[in-house]
């Protein structure tokens, strides 16, 4: 149980919270939204994710390298909508710059230990 909460495996951990919430969804969509193809697109991903915590947990390099790298693009994201998000913006309000900016630190804090712990660049 603290392997998922070490900063080793922590974007292992937010891929498996991820995977989680697009089963979520693609449950919600199938048996209550009554759609078949989005559930579709939401399970490749959520299978996606799936797997690449599964190999994160398991050490492989690979998986190891492509969660860093979802990482940084989730804080190049999250920076870049800090100055140029408008809708975004328009639905959280005055909320927007503590979350988007809380985002774009926890993420970029995350990534850099995570390459850090795991030497991924050594």
């Amino acid at each position: 149980m603290t392997k998922w909460f070490s900063l080793q495996y922590s974007l292992d951990t937010v891929a498996a919270i991820v995977a989680a919430a697009g089963l979520a969804g693609v449950l919600q969509t199938f048996i209550i939204g009554k759609h078949f193809v989005i559930p579709t697109m939401l399970l490749a991903v959520t299978i996606l994710f799936a797997n690449l915590a599964r190999f994160g947990y398991r050490d492989n390099a690979f998986a190891k390298n492509l969660l860093f790298w979802f990482g940084v693009l989730v804080t190049c994201h999250a920076f870049f909508a800090l100055f140029w998000a408008k809708t975004p913006r328009e639905i959280l309000g005055g909320a927007f710059l503590p979350v988007y900016g809380g985002v774009f630190v926890i993420f970029a804090l995350l990534s850099w230990q995570y390459a850090r712990r795991n030497r991924l660049f050594q």
